[in-house]
């Protein structure tokens, strides 16, 4: 499964728009972000690319934690699976 990873700067337009071609030809990927703005750009590129997909599928987002390691640092990180519910 493909992870697309969030930062604080992504826009969420153009994750949403990752978010829906991704869901399109394979049905499922993981969102990553570590921090409050990645989280808070990941969850609103989800709500977009459900706007986008709405003619499509309907998707559904299922959320955890994951320890990533980021410059040989443990990090703890949110992922959001994303997933046509069909």
């Amino acid at each position: 499964m493909e992870i697309l990873k969030v930062s604080s700067k992504s826009l969420p337009n153009s994750v949403a728009g990752a978010i829906a071609g991704i869901i399109r030809e394979e049905g499922c990927v993981e969102v990553q972000a570590v921090g409050a703005g990645a989280t808070n750009q990941a969850v609103k590129s989800v709500a977009v690319a459900r706007n986008y997909l709405e003619e499509d599928c309907e998707i559904v987002c299922i959320p955890y934690f994951a320890n990533v390691e980021i410059d040989g640092e443990s990090r703890t990180a949110i992922r959001l699976v994303v997933k046509n519910s069909k």
